[in-house]
């Protein structure tokens, strides 16, 4: 046997064993704004009794969610803000997100980049080349402007040739803003006692926030890239639009 399929095969038994336990032990119930509303005293005091070891899970667990496409990673974002506060959370939530994404990226790159590559290899010469030319910004405006599934992206970049250390830090800077927004909101679900709190200024404001930063990202990409000569983000393309291009 070849190393490279076993090597594949070594990836898919692990990812097969982690779902399954995932699925087995029935984890997703733990990752609900129902019990994340009901558990947060008692890990909140957990936490503060031990941190470093709280902080250690909930990254791991994060990693593997998002590393797997498990659901659940916006309910352990909002909870990264509600246990942890603003700053914690969003240290924490910006590294095990961006690690997560990498390693599904990964995955995607050993299990199916070598026989798409092959197997489309005339339809992907312009995509490769366009990966190879602004592939970080094009990345970088994705991750900004969520009008692609977040696990979406990391699976289709996974089928390209865009450097896994450039993945990452693109990933990392372009989730930030988004990912300080959810985890602001996150702090303030924490903060609700009773169902007045649902009306509280900030917590509109976090909600508001929510609503309204993928159209503001979108109006400043589109604006950065007219004056620089690039065009405007065209979402159903595998490339943003150059200026003067026909549809």
């Amino acid at each position: 046997m070849k190393k490279t399929s076993l090597k594949k095969i070594i990836i898919v038994l692990v990812i097969l064993v982690l779902a399954g336990l995932f699925f087995l032990f029935d984890l997703n119930q733990y990752l609900t704004l129902s019990y994340l509303k009901a558990s947060r005293v008692s890990f909140q005091a957990l936490f503060a009794g031990h941190p470093v070891l709280v902080l250690g899970g909930y990254a791991l667990l994060y990693i593997v969610v998002v590393a797997l496409n498990l659901p659940g990673a916006a309910i352990m974002t909002l909870a990264g803000g509600a246990l942890f506060g603003f700053v914690t959370g969003l240290i924490v939530v910006s590294f095990a997100s961006s690690i997560g994404a990498t390693l599904a990226c990964f995955v995607a790159r050993h299990l199916f980049q070598g026989w798409v590559q092959a197997r489309f290899k005339d339809r992907l010469v312009k995509i490769n080349q366009g990966v190879e030319k602004e592939g970080s910004f094009y990345l970088f405006t994705l991750r900004l402007i969520p009008v692609v599934p977040f696990f979406v992206i990391n699976l289709v970049m996974g089928l390209t040739r865009l450097p896994l250390r450039r993945f990452y830090w693109v990933s990392q800077l372009g989730m930030l803003p988004g990912t300080a927004v959810y985890v602001n909101a996150g702090k303030e679900l924490g903060q609700i006692s009773k169902m007045g709190d649902i009306l509280s200024p900030s917590l509109i404001i976090s909600f508001i926030l929510l609503g309204v930063f993928p159209l503001i990202t979108k109006k400043l990409v589109n604006l950065y890239r007219r004056k620089t000569g690039m065009g405007a983000v065209d979402p159903k393309s595998e490339f943003p639009k150059k200026q003067g291009a026909r549809s």
